[in-house]
């Protein structure tokens, strides 16, 4: 098959298009190192023409909701208008598990997600989403997010987070199959408290700092209810065990 990945250079798209390639397929990666640019239009017709599959895992370098929203809407109106002139059949891309309530929640960057895959669903071409729980790898910025005065503050909330390479994994195995016309959820093996798995990496780290669930703490800034994070029963779960990924 032939692959474009926008934002084939970040965290999820390098470790995406890798699994790709080794797995056979022609992959082509869009970003702006590579001449292709979603949010201006540069580059998209070349990069999407004869494409089987485009999977989007961009992602906005603001988290204000207004900057957040722009890039959104015009990146994801951009790859569906370019997407449905040369006729690729299947739109793929990676939000977040639980987007609704957190944009309820908070606004900000989840509204300008939830706003992306409202576009998606509501443009009639073929589409997958593909909604992952947080990233081991963006455990130490929510804990630095929610130091004040040298103490760390967390959300009273549980989470069941999944390694990088096995976002990675899920995005490629529904780029494979068939559009679902759908979302489908992916999570972690492990179920957390916030304030647990933040003791676990600053000892790590062999940082001291105290943690504190705080009931009335917030996750960047939502007032969230403790299983806001985590996904439903029939979440598709990872292999990769938060002990084995921080022992690699």
């Amino acid at each position: 098959m032939k692959i474009t990945v926008i934002g084939g250079t970040g965290l999820i798209g390098a470790k995406l298009t890798r699994a790709l390639d080794d797995a056979g397929h022609e992959v082509l990666v869009g970003a702006r190192a590579t001449g292709v640019n979603s949010y201006t239009g540069e580059g998209l017709e070349e990069a999407l023409t004869g494409a089987d599959v485009l999977v989007d895992v961009s992602n906005s370098s603001y988290t204000d909701e207004e900057a957040a929203r722009d890039f959104f809407y015009t990146s994801t109106m951009n790859l569906l208008s370019y997407g449905r002139a040369v006729g690729v059949p299947h739109h793929v891309a990676l939000s977040v598990v639980g987007t609704d309530r957190l944009a309820r929640a908070e606004g900000g960057y989840f509204a300008a997600k939830e706003q992306q895959e409202r576009l998606i669903i509501e443009s009639q071409q073929p589409y997958s989403l593909v909604h992952a729980t947080q990233f081991f790898e963006f455990i130490r910025n929510i804990t630095d997010n929610a130091t004040h005065g040298g103490k760390v503050r967390v959300a009273d909330v549980l989470l069941q987070p999944m390694a990088a390479a096995d976002v990675a994994g899920a995005v490629a195995e529904v780029a494979l199959g068939r559009p679902l016309y759908g979302m489908v959820e992916f999570a972690g093996p492990e179920v957390f408290s916030l304030e647990q798995l933040a003791v676990q990496d600053l000892r790590f780290r062999q940082d001291e700092r105290e943690v504190t669930a705080d009931p009335l703490g917030t996750y960047f800034g939502a007032h969230l209810q403790s299983r806001d994070l985590l996904p439903e029963a029939t979440a598709r779960i990872a292999p990769t065990r938060y002990h084995d990924w921080r022992s690699n």
